[in-house]
């Protein structure tokens, strides 16, 4: 159960294969904080059509996609970023992953052309649950928990094969369903 891991963030979810909710079909999220009070996440998988340009008019010019992070509070805008560096203020949840920080600092960085895709990553919206019911659907085999993973798949440019990617990476328990297709009525 989720619930008995430390720490509680940083850990991927891998939505089951058949998983019938468009906002999670075939989804990876990372997860960013997990307490009493719920749970929090990102889909890394999931492009908008919206560039950072699109969204923040101070932000001059930017081909920086922003993915869809979840289907709540779809008018915010979230970022994790691996440049502790240049970014004040982010919580570690993953080895080298910050959440957050500085966004006056990041909207400078975005215009002056210092963080590219490999760096940080916009999301609009998130991914929610109440206290216990991530718990619930992990029990009920909705949701793989990934304790291991390598960091540079969450900032991975294919997000078309990340759910692939990550699953085989989980070994051979898993990796078969890896090759199962989208709609099993195809098969």
């Amino acid at each position: 159960m989720l619930s008995t891991i430390t720490p509680a963030s940083g850990r991927l979810l891998i939505s089951e294969p058949f998983m019938n909710d468009p906002n999670f079909k075939r989804a990876v999220i990372l997860l960013a904080e997990h307490s009493e009070e719920g749970t929090l996440g990102y889909v890394l998988n999931q492009p908008s059509e919206y560039k950072l340009s699109d969204v923040l008019p101070d932000v001059a010019y930017s081909e920086l996609p922003v993915y869809v992070g979840g289907p709540v509070a779809n008018n915010t805008l979230h970022f994790i970023h691996r440049c502790p560096d240049k970014i004040e203020g982010g919580a570690e949840i993953w080895d080298g992953i910050y959440w957050g920080g500085s966004f006056e600092q990041v909207k400078e960085l975005v215009n002056s052309y210092q963080l590219n895709e490999s760096e940080i990553r916009f999301f609009a919206g998130y991914s929610g649950w109440t206290p216990g019911q991530l718990d619930e659907e992990i029990t009920g085999d909705t949701w793989i928990v990934a304790n291991k993973f390598d960091p540079d798949m969450v900032f991975s440019s294919d997000e078309h094969n990340l759910w692939r990617e990550v699953v085989i990476n989980l070994g051979q328990r898993y990796a078969h369903i890896a090759n199962f297709p989208e709609n099993p009525m195809l098969n």
